[in-house]
């Protein structure tokens, strides 16, 4: 059993926000591939079904970013879930938006969501960056997380969560680098990502 974690701030105020891609992308992966209802437990909203022969909790915490560890920890004890078979999708600052990388473990580059989650349960779950873009200056990161993608963005964005959705499957088989690969080739064929882009562009962490 596996269970995947989309992080973001609940409230119609917030479901729109950068910050919020992480509820996106599992609502996109729960609608596509037909899983049960949403209903509310674990301080969060979980939904059930499985990609391949794999079954799969969804899980939005709702407890707002900085304590979203609380509901990781709820979940992942009830299911007895190691922290192995734990990927959060979040927001990523330093990938270019539409972009998305995986990783173990690693720094939370002052993520709220991450250092709740790490000091709840560890640090060593799989983490799906997804690329919201950085605004240039340190000083406008709050802003920018927390403001909503632009009308410019939308069919991007859409494209983006549908191809991070159908292809989730990988993960599951713990095929991480395919994952990225294509995702990073369904954009490109839907003509978002030019062909001499390899996808693995990161802006320097330093302002």
């Amino acid at each position: 059993m596996r269970l995947y974690v989309g992080l973001g701030n609940p409230g119609a105020k917030y479901q729109g926000n950068r910050h919020n891609i992480g509820f996106m992308v599992l609502d996109e992966i729960a609608r596509r591939h037909g899983f049960a209802p949403w209903r509310r437990r674990f301080q969060g909203e979980t939904s059930e079904g499985t990609l391949g022969s794999e079954r799969v909790i969804l899980l939005k915490p709702m407890t707002f970013m900085n304590e979203s560890g609380r509901s990781v920890q709820e979940a992942a004890s009830f299911f007895k879930i190691s922290l192995g078979d734990i990927a959060v999708f979040h927001d990523e600052l330093e990938l270019p938006f539409a972009k998305v990388r995986v990783k173990v473990g690693g720094g939370i580059a002052g993520h709220n969501g991450l250092r709740s989650i790490s000091a709840h349960v560890g640090n060593d779950y799989r983490r799906v960056r997804l690329g919201i873009g950085h605004p240039g200056a340190k000083e406008l990161v709050h802003g920018h997380v927390l403001s909503d993608f632009a009308k410019a963005e939308r069919q991007q964005l859409e494209a983006f969560n549908d191809a991070v959705s159908d292809h989730v499957g990988l993960l599951v088989g713990g095929n991480d680098s395919s994952f990225q690969n294509k995702v990073h080739l369904t954009m490109q064929a839907k003509g978002f990502t030019s062909k001499d882009d390899n996808g693995s562009a990161e802006k320097p962490s330093k302002n």
